[in-house]
């Protein structure tokens, strides 16, 4: 059955790569590719048939983790799977607990690339056999709940827009200047917040920006 996956990464060589993998593993899909997070937000937003997302986590318009849950906003029920040169000790956790099905580092030979691409587009959950092993992805079953990733779970369940909102305020923007990036009334903007805040159960844009910082969403990668 014919699908399309959508390869976001900003290094056109490695988009290569992935490409090539996908076309093995899954000969009949439609690769479309993303060098932006802003490029990749609108074509998850705008493409009927996708049925994957590769994503690398340092791409422009990126702050840690936010790829993650921006592409998932926008696309809840499409497979996300980081390939990234991310090497910071929890990005694996992290990156599935935003959303993402499995992690795999870009120092991955083909194969086992091929084989979580095949994995992600049947429905697996991947992740690490271990926290030290690299590349490799097993199936897992999802971690128990706890206070922080109930948070965490609300982050990645806003709107994409309220999510647009929600960076930018981690970026010190102001209503105004939100409200001219994202072509819309200064009034819409404060509707957004006052809905973000209900959701992250806080009192002001300071206390919300904290809950995002406090979850990795700007986290330096």
């Amino acid at each position: 059955m014919s699908c399309t996956v959508l390869i976001a990464d900003d290094h056109p060589l490695f988009r290569q790569a992935l490409a090539l993998a996908l076309s093995t593993a899954v000969p009949e899909a439609r690769v479309i590719e993303a060098g932006t997070l802003a490029s990749a937000a609108k074509a998850a937003a705008e493409t009927a048939d996708l049925a994957l997302i590769t994503l690398d986590l340092k791409m422009p318009g990126a702050v840690g983790y936010s790829g993650i849950a921006l592409l998932h906003a926008e696309r809840p029920t499409v497979p996300i799977l980081v390939v990234s040169g991310a090497d910071n000790a929890n990005a694996a956790d992290e990156a599935r607990a935003f959303g993402a099905v499995g992690f795999l580092r870009k120092d991955a030979d083909l194969p086992q690339i091929e084989a979580a691409i095949r994995a992600a587009l049947n429905g697996s959950r991947l992740r690490a056999a271990n926290d030290e092993a690299e590349g490799n992805a097993e199936t897992a079953a999802p971690p128990a709940p706890n206070p922080v990733d109930r948070v965490r779970g609300t982050v990645a369940g806003l709107t994409p827009t309220q999510l647009k909102v929600l960076l930018a305020v981690l970026e010190g923007k102001l209503n105004k200047q939100i409200a001219y990036d994202l072509g819309m009334s200064e009034a819409t903007v404060k509707a957004h917040m006052t809905a973000i805040m209900r959701k992250l159960d806080v009192q002001n844009r300071t206390q919300a920006a904290l809950a995002a910082r406090s979850l990795g969403l700007d986290l330096a990668l």
